[in-house]
């Protein structure tokens, strides 16, 4: 069932669906939380066909000794005839005794306990008892069921806030950047912060299970990823309070965001604009070469990851692109207040999915580029319509004013390839598609 109602802010009316809907679960986000956070460990509790989702996801992981696995529930513990709280800390005690570098294991459930009888949350807690101090176990739930592929990440940071200390005198955190960020981004946000003279930064999650922010009444945070909706409620239920910008995408996105933040800290209007030239104008220049490839371009997305919003306020504004209609698995509407107002009157907003509806509609629009999942694309490729993958944009580095450039080429890659394949140039000399 659709149902119509205004979103506000310039945009159109947003078309809510709750029909059939292509989408990742949110089992996929440990792909890069494991990278992130370098002393942590994801197990999880689910059947082999998680296994099978998670070694096919991950397959460029075969070359290194990752850090997740599944332990896998056979016919019999569904049934009832095994203990599965004994199978289980069989394999923990296994996996510990083979990765003593384990500082934090994350029992990661694959279908919510009703389904598999099995009170994940209660072995979290037996498990912690019996493994602490030297390895701290807790658990979140990335069921398919529940979640879209980056809420994995959400319920995963809750979880982690959850266990978070209270602020005091001797471990205050002033700001907390919330979302997993690359190592690379991090570390330029890092430096800027220190030219900005704000002290007191933590990221969320930090690259060691032991970098846990303290959280209190006199935390701010920031989200660096639009996704975080569990994660925002659970800070702001410790007391801490939310800086309200639009996100880190390209030069726009990136100046409003650390603007917020400067705003907030009382940082000097000369002070800011002397830590943020440089990098503004190397942002600018690194889009100038992808403008001819996307303005005027007409897009539309489906609806995957939440960063739908983000990305397309980021071609209108900063490409000249045309968007066609934003497409969101979850529309937080405080959180993407910001986005939708920067996005042309007139922009269809879809929240939800009834997969059927949405590809007549792309069909209908006859779209320049669509930006959908995996499983969509190769049908609209045989077609003879170009995509984008949605996932490419959650696993690069897209964040910040550095990363500006890499955003825009990632849309103007199929439409590069599009054009060599039809003018039979190489790539360095392909021109913009007329």
């Amino acid at each position: 069932m659709n149902q119509a109602f205004s979103a506000g802010c310039g945009t159109g009316p947003t078309i809510r669906e709750r029909g059939q809907h292509e989408v990742f679960c949110g089992l996929t986000s440990i792909i890069w939380l494991h990278r992130k956070v370098q002393d942590a460990f994801f197990l999880i509790v689910g059947s082999r066909t998680c296994a099978h989702l998670m070694q096919s996801a991950a397959g460029v992981m075969i070359f290194s000794e990752p850090r997740f696995a599944t332990a896998i529930m056979e016919e019999r513990d569904l049934a009832g005839m095994a203990d599965m709280h004994d199978e289980l800390d069989g394999v923990v005690d296994k996996l510990l005794a083979r990765r003593p570098d384990i500082k934090m294991l994350v029992l990661v459930g694959s279908c919510p306990s009703e389904v598999i009888k099995f009170d994940l949350s209660k072995a979290a807690e037996r498990l912690n008892r019996v493994h602490a101090p030297k390895h701290r176990v807790l658990c979140y739930s990335g069921s398919g069921i529940e979640t879209t592929f980056t809420q994995g990440e959400d319920n995963f940071l809750t979880a982690l806030v959850n266990e978070a200390p209270a602020s005091g005198p001797q471990n205050e955190t002033k700001l907390i950047v919330a979302g997993c960020l690359p190592d690379v981004v991090e570390d330029q946000f890092a430096r800027l912060f220190e030219e900005l003279g704000i002290e007191g930064v933590q990221f969320l999650p930090g690259r060691s299970s032991a970098a846990m922010p303290s959280i209190g009444p006199g935390t701010r945070f920031i989200l660096a990823q639009p996704y975080l909706g569990a994660t925002a409620a659970a800070l702001e239920s410790r007391g801490a309070e939310r800086i309200n910008s639009i996100f880190p995408l390209g030069e726009e996105g990136t100046t409003a965001w650390f603007k917020a933040i400067a705003d907030t800290f009382g940082v000097p209007e000369d002070r800011f604009e002397a830590a943020t030239a440089a990098p503004r104008k190397r942002a600018k220049a690194a889009l100038q070469s992808y403008l001819p490839w996307l303005e005027g371009r007409r897009m539309f997305f489906f609806p995957d990851s939440q960063l739908e919003p983000s990305l397309a306020r980021f071609l209108h504004s900063e490409t000249g692109a045309e968007i066609i209609e934003v497409g969101s698995p979850y529309l937080h509407r405080e959180h993407a207040a910001g986005e939708l107002a920067l996005l042309p009157p007139g922009t269809a907003i879809s929240e939800g999915q009834d997969v059927d509806l949405q590809i007549d509609r792309a069909r209908e629009a006859d779209p320049d580029l669509i930006v959908c999942g995996m499983g969509l694309a190769n049908p609209f490729e045989a077609e003879g319509r170009l995509t984008k993958w949605s996932i490419e944009f959650a696993f690069t580095p897209i964040q910040g004013y550095e990363q500006a450039g890499d955003l825009a080429e990632l849309f103007v890659r199929p439409l590069r390839r599009q054009s060599v394949l039809k003018s039979g140039l190489g790539f360095e000399e392909a021109a913009p598609c007329s």
